[in-house]
């Protein structure tokens, strides 16, 4: 029997208030009194003076967009520039920017492999990296998170002459670090390529923030892809690819999702740039987010982070909600995760740690946590 488009779509927002899945969109003011630990703004560079003012001054110069995609006329000097920053700074060969890191992740995974590949795809691994699987022509074998054994197994036994296995450095919801040395050298042993999304690394993690994949010696080899967002630490927007010059060169020929986008906006490019200078300029930054996300970690009783995720499970989305609301009640925004954005179908509250907190922010934050996570 058919049904209207229509009832359709009201049998499926009735299904999600049900189950407590329902979702709105909230719009916050520029002036805001809540002190935030939900966002991605890691480092507090999203109103640095310096990144604000080296936006302003590139929409200027190149206007409000590229005007194009990067292989017609859109590729700009802002866009170089940054590539050439990324790369030193990262300690990659080579970087390619995208307008988002959603679309770095799809473009590195479709465009480095094909119906003759494996994908070997942690559990947990962002949304975008599982959308990058599905629309590859490769075979998927999703394996337990953190199982460097099951990824060797699926590498040992693959009929494929190719693989590429996929893990987060930090991941996304749990805050938790990938065994990011065992699994290169799985790749190394079954001649496998490994593409680390650093989302979460960048900024955060390893030396001077420069990521998990730096502080394991791992950047320069041609067997490691790693893709990064510029819209966390970097406070700013896009993404990018960072590799050998042989993948960089790939990707720009066959990665569609580049290929066919209009380049990063130049004031996104250039207030991305002008962050890896301040980063480098302000390493107190780095180490004070870490500092506020162990502050925040022990509050909370739970684990201290890799970078400066943390999260609380909760019994179900009702309870999640509830202690978000209680949070906000006491002027502390806070994430709420529930299925499908938790890869383990576990809701919880997901708090992140940011530079720009105060002693007074930090102090106040812990002891609403501590109150409201413990039963």
């Amino acid at each position: 029997m058919s049904v209207t488009f229509d009832a359709w779509l009201a049998r499926a927002a009735q299904t999600r208030r049900i189950a407590g899945l329902q979702r709105t969109l909230v719009p916050r003011g520029s002036a805001d009194d809540l002190v935030d630990l939900a966002g991605n703004d890691y480092l507090g560079l999203v109103r640095h003076p310096r990144v604000v003012a080296a936006a302003a001054d590139a929409a200027k110069r190149w206007g409000a967009g590229a005007g194009a995609s990067r292989l017609v006329t859109g590729t700009l000097g802002v866009h170089e520039e940054l590539e050439s920053a990324l790369a030193a700074w990262t300690g990659a060969p080579a970087a390619l920017v995208h307008s988002t890191g959603y679309h770095a992740n799809l473009a590195a995974v479709t465009a480095l492999t094909d119906a003759d590949t494996l994908v070997v795809s942690d559990a947990h691994i962002h949304a975008s990296l599982v959308d990058a699987c599905r629309l590859s022509r490769a075979r998927v074998v999703v394996t337990p998170h953190g199982d460097v054994a099951a990824v060797d197994h699926a590498l040992r036994e693959r009929p494929e002459p190719r693989a590429l296995v996929l893990t987060e450095s930090v991941f996304s919801v749990l805050g938790d670090r990938a065994p990011l040395v065992e699994l290169a050298d799985a790749c190394a042993r079954h001649d496998a390529v490994l593409l680390v999304d650093e989302a979460h690394g960048l900024g955060v993690a390893g030396d001077g923030g420069r990521g998990l994949v730096h502080a394991a010696g791992l950047a320069a080899r041609p067997d490691v892809v790693v893709t990064v967002t510029l819209s966390k630490s970097l406070g700013s927007q896009g993404g990018a690819v960072l590799g050998s010059d042989a993948v960089i060169d790939h990707l720009v020929n066959r990665a569609r999702p580049f290929i066919y986008d209009t380049g990063l906006a130049p004031a996104a490019a250039a207030a991305a740039r002008e962050a890896l200078d301040v980063v480098a300029d302000e390493p107190e930054l780095v180490a004070r987010v870490n500092h506020n996300a162990a502050d925040l970690a022990e509050a909370a009783c739970v684990a201290q982070p890799a970078g400066a995720v943390l999260s609380v499970a909760f019994g179900g989305p009702d309870t999640a909600l509830a202690a978000q609301a209680a949070c906000a009640a006491e002027g502390l925004r806070v994430g709420c995760f529930r299925p499908p954005s938790v890869p383990d179908g576990i809701s919880r509250l997901r708090i992140t740690a940011s530079a720009r907190l105060d002693e007074h922010d930090v102090e106040h934050a812990c002891k609403v946590l501590h109150d409201v996570t413990r039963p």
